[in-house]
């Protein structure tokens, strides 16, 4: 059984930064892809970012590059995504994923383990 946690949300003001951490048990995390989604009310999940199993390549959505910034520490079996310069359009409910098959990629569908969500409130 495979469990993500995410944790790190709030209300953050625009300009602000927040840090989100995703703890993953369960199984060989050093192994998976993982990837940051976010959901926001009455929309589809869209992609934020992703990361190979190594770090190794790094992938983000045109409307974060630049302000967020993700990475892994698999010693300690956690993906982080460092947010910066909010706007209130990131207001969202974020989730981290992974995946053991789909490298980078940005298709929700690609990702088998879901965390519960944290959410991420930017204040105008």
């Amino acid at each position: 059984q495979v469990q993500l946690v995410e944790s790190g949300g709030g209300l953050v003001q625009a300009g602000g930064s927040l840090r989100l951490s995703c703890a993953a048990s369960g199984r060989f995390f050093s192994r998976d892809d993982m990837g940051w989604f976010r959901q926001a009310p009455v929309e589809e999940r869209e992609f934020v970012a992703a990361i190979t199993w190594n770090g190794g390549r790094i992938y983000y959505a045109d409307s974060v590059k630049g302000r967020f910034t993700i990475s892994r520490d698999n010693a300690k079996n956690t993906v982080y995504l460092q947010m910066n310069n909010l706007k209130p359009e990131d207001t969202a409910d974020y989730y981290c994923a992974a995946t053991p098959n789909y490298s980078g990629s940005s298709n929700r569908y690609d990702y088998k383990y879901w965390g519960q969500g944290t959410q991420v409130t930017v204040s105008s």
